[in-house]
């Protein structure tokens, strides 16, 4: 890449706009994933009794859906990301490509 091209691109509006986003959300995503898997390690290790509290009469405890949970908020949180991405920073980095040409 020409170091001209690069230095026109970085002191665009539009780039800082989309890096000034990305890393808000990427910031953000990285945050509750941290709370989540966090506060799932800290309920195996300080409150095992929730845990193996049983749902209901089945042989079913807490930490099965809770664990389950942890699972399925990584997988949203990562289609959120790629739907964002796939939009707002792809329609971006677009205008990035447009006004650098």
């Amino acid at each position: 890449m020409d170091l001209e091209l690069a230095k026109r691109i970085k002191s665009g509006a539009t780039y800082h706009e989309l890096v000034r986003k990305r890393s808000r959300l990427g910031w953000t995503l990285t945050a509750l994933v941290l709370v989540v898997y966090y506060g799932y390690v800290l309920l195996v290790a300080f409150n095992k009794e929730l845990l193996a509290a049983k749902i209901g009469a089945g042989v079913m405890t807490w930490g099965m859906p809770i664990g389950l949970f942890v699972i399925v908020f990584t997988v949203a949180i990562t289609g959120f990301y790629v739907r964002r991405a796939n939009s707002t920073y792809d329609e971006l980095t677009d205008r990035i490509k447009r006004e650098a040409a």
